[in-house]
């Protein structure tokens, strides 16, 4: 902590004039004898004593004019907000550093860190090493989580409706149009479908969890890859937009026959119906911290160059189908290496405090996983003079 000049300058003169007119006070004057003397002796302590204990004051009291640590900044994705409030939440309760989070979707966080204006961008949708190389930026993931479809239908419960991934894209491209039709009927025998038209919403902004929704629809259908493809944002054949997973929710929450997607812990916050996923192993399995670990069990991070890697539709008979990873991006020679520092330190500790995570149904990364995350940050992140940060 580094004190404030005008402070230490007002301070100090201050302390010290009334140190040194106590050490004037404290010789033996001629008139009054001892008797003056033991009186500045307060009660046989002995002037030196007190003046190490003033001075050791003074030392305290400009230091306690030292400016507070600064708060973290950084922007981005909406589907680590729960998590990142949480943490955000606890680590200022230990620490006395907090966070500030802008909540304003994968796109917004890559275009504010590359502007300079945070310490930290965060996305859903990582970034290739040419991206990172053009930009000087550094990446890692920091929790493992679930995009999962939500509706609202008069009289069905979560978990009780089936979806598969071609199903899935043939309703965001406007192919499917009520909840009755043939292909969900089909993956539904004997389930309450209403005749009544599907509201569609998606993501209005750039938006990492749209990446991973689209990427998995590109793996599902080939109309969909052709037409529409895979990106944060993309122009949807049909429906309503909304902004963050926080928006979806709303919509999805006020009108009747509609489907969106959101990460997990909003659909839990929201209390939104959730549908299950048909998976690659053909089984039908719902949204849940064990089915998005299962999904990551097969994930090959070592491979992975700047842990640029996807977790939609892996094998495994219990993955849900719609898995991903959230990252963060800092700059590898930052202009404010201690800003820099701040915010892995601040990584750091919610590595080792995966509980939180788990409680909101993210997954917290293993722990050969976070080694490789620490490691990265010693070789790639560095100060002006080549100095790892941490």
């Amino acid at each position: 902590m580094i004190p404030d000049s005008d402070c230490l300058g007002g301070l100090s003169q201050k302390l010290c004039k009334t140190v040194m007119d106590l050490e004037r006070a404290s010789a033996p004057m001629r008139s009054e004898g001892a008797f003056s003397h033991s009186k500045l002796a307060f009660n046989g302590w002995g002037m030196k004593p007190v003046l190490r204990l003033l001075a050791a004051a003074a030392l305290l009291a400009v230091t306690a004019c030292g400016q507070p640590a600064a708060n973290i900044s950084g922007a981005g994705a909406t589907f680590p907000y729960p998590i990142y409030a949480k943490w955000a939440h606890a680590y200022q309760a230990e620490s006395g550093v907090g966070l500030n989070y802008q909540s304003i979707g994968s796109g917004g966080g890559i275009a504010q860190i590359k502007a300079r204006t945070v310490t930290f961008g965060a996305t859903d949708k990582p970034l290739d090493a040419k991206e990172l190389d053009a930009a000087g930026l550094a990446q890692f993931p920091t929790v493992i989580g679930g995009v999962v479809p939500v509706v609202n239908i008069n009289g069905i419960k979560a978990g009780s409706i089936v979806l598969d991934g071609p199903a899935l894209a043939a309703i965001y491209l406007g192919e499917i149009r009520t909840w009755n039709d043939p292909a969900i009927a089909k993956l539904n025998p004997g389930a309450p479908l209403p005749g009544q038209a599907i509201a569609v919403v998606h993501r209005s902004d750039g938006s990492g969890t749209s990446y991973i929704f689209t990427d998995y629809l590109s793996k599902m259908s080939a109309a969909w890859k052709s037409r529409v493809g895979t990106a944060t944002a993309v122009d949807w054949p049909v429906g309503l937009g909304a902004k963050g997973n926080e928006g979806v929710a709303a919509s999805v929450t006020q009108a009747s026959g509609s489907i969106g997607y959101v990460e997990y812990a909003y659909a839990r916050q929201n209390k939104l119906t959730f549908v299950r996923l048909v998976n690659r192993a053909g089984n039908a399995v719902a949204p849940t911290a064990e089915s998005f670990s299962a999904a990551a069990a097969s994930a090959d991070w070592t491979r992975a160059p700047a842990f640029n890697l996807l977790l939609t539709d892996q094998p495994g008979a219990d993955a849900w189908p719609i898995s991903g990873a959230t990252f963060v991006l800092v700059y590898r020679k930052p202009a404010d290496p201690i800003a820099t520092a701040s915010a892995l330190k601040f990584f750091r500790w919610a590595y080792a405090h995966g509980e939180m995570a788990a409680a909101l149904d993210y997954v917290p990364l293993p722990p050969l996983l976070v080694r490789q995350v620490e490691q990265s940050w010693r070789v790639s992140v560095r100060d002006a003079a080549g100095k790892p940060l941490l």
